[in-house]
């Protein structure tokens, strides 16, 4: 049976707290729960027992130093014209954009190939669809949206239960930053 897992920084409560207080506001949007809201690192997809430990494997072999990171901001991705989600953005750096380079690596050494799209550093609020109502007030309310910084302890690889509620993110494997 096929997992279908991503590695993800996970915010603290406190930069948690602050992105629910966000969620609100827009008809018909279908909000992240509390428990799932995250950064993804890279989407790995469904994969078999024998590829997901050997991505365990090639992740536990990362070695990175702790950084520190911070909301600033919201926006929206569009599909077909669409607006699809809301999130709230996180500025690039170095430190994630090295970290996440070395995911891919890890990603490829297990035989998973290499991410394509577009890296855009964010945490998903909502998700939406035709029926969902405007987004401009939303987007203009929490456009200075600030929390943090915090201190990126580790990264986490995630498998995506999908029921019929939503997703359900369930945490596999812990791997700690160095001091």
């Amino acid at each position: 049976m096929p997992h279908r897992l991503f590695v993800a920084i996970r915010p603290p409560q406190p930069v948690r707290d602050r992105l629910i207080d966000t969620m609100e506001g827009i008809e018909g949007a279908r909000w992240t729960d509390e428990e799932n809201l995250h950064l993804t690192l890279r989407f790995v997809g469904e994969v078999e027992r024998p590829a997901a430990n050997d991505l365990t494997a090639a992740l536990a072999t990362i070695e990175w130093a702790r950084f520190a990171l911070r909301i600033e901001g919201v926006g929206h991705f569009t599909r077909k014209g669409q607006t699809a989600a809301l999130w709230a953005r996180i500025p690039a750096s170095d430190s994630l954009e090295g970290l996440r380079q070395k995911i891919e690596a890890a990603c490829e050494a297990a035989g998973l190939g290499r991410e394509t799209r577009r890296f855009t550093p964010h945490v998903t609020l909502a998700r939406l669809n035709r029926a969902s109502g405007p987004i401009g007030g939303w987007l203009s309310t929490f456009g200075d949206l600030r929390a943090g910084p915090w201190e990126v302890t580790e990264f986490i690889l995630y498998e995506s239960h999908l029921g019929r509620s939503g997703a359900f993110y369930e945490p596999v494997t812990a791997f700690a930053l160095r001091i």
